[in-house]
């Protein structure tokens, strides 16, 4: 088994309302990115990984990888337009010899080892699975501000990253949605797409993706929590 990694980093995350990409905004002086990354080369069953950046960051993501001194190969690659256009452009550099594709969002530093673990032992028995969480909250179906319905919480989940699949998996979903003209929300949605079963992995209400200014707060302690215990 070879495990390749893309971890999207093409986003620019307008509801940061910052000027630069929310992956690359600093958390205690280090690049949320670089957290993220280091998960992902500290893991195991990843073999190397691959980075789609904005065009215009290609350069400055390169050199803070470098710098990380990181123990598994990074590639830093030119991203595309919207979040799907890079995980396609990530697989076209994935090894030959890989046999499955973990995606994750570059700003979910604060997913475990283990997490990451458990999807991809899952992926590898199941063909694809993604991590996700229970909705606590009630759900209310609306139209135009006005409640329709409550819906049942005990089908639904909140998808999280990463995403693991068989290349040959995700390679038939992406091929299907390109032909099809067909933009989903992840790469999960993809692969349902076509009718294949996707796994779930119990994630951790930790594993949040920061998009807002609240979050970076929030990761903050999450990490140091990681660091301390560690």
């Amino acid at each position: 088994m070879k495990v390749g990694a893309i971890i999207a980093a093409a986003g620019v995350g307008r509801r940061m309302k910052a000027d630069r990409p929310k992956q690359l905004l600093s958390l205690d002086g280090t690049p949320i990115l670089i957290y993220t990354l280091r998960k992902f080369a500290a893991c195991k069953v990843i073999d190397y990984i691959i980075v789609p950046s904005p065009h215009e960051f290609v350069q400055e993501i390169s050199e803070l990888v470098e710098r990380a001194g990181l123990n598994k190969p990074v590639t830093v690659i030119e991203g595309g337009e919207r979040r799907q256009d890079s995980v396609w452009i990530g697989m076209q550099h994935l090894a030959p010899e890989t046999t499955m594709v973990a995606v994750h969002d570059a700003v979910r530093p604060c997913v475990t080892i283990a997490e990451i673990e458990s999807v991809v032992c899952e992926a590898q028995h199941r063909g694809a699975a993604i991590l996700a969480i229970p909705i606590v909250d009630t759900v209310k179906q609306v139209e135009r501000d006005q409640v329709e319905m409550t819906v049942t919480r005990e089908h639904l989940v909140l998808a999280q990253t990463p995403q693991v699949f068989k290349i040959e998996v995700l390679r038939e979903a992406f091929d299907r949605a390109r032909t099809d003209e067909y933009y989903g929300t992840d790469e999960s949605s993809l692969v349902e797409r076509i009718h294949l079963p996707v796994s779930i992995v119990r994630g951790s209400e930790r594993n949040i993706k920061i998009t807002r200014p609240s979050d970076l707060t929030l990761a903050r302690v999450f990490l140091e929590e990681e660091k301390d215990a560690g």
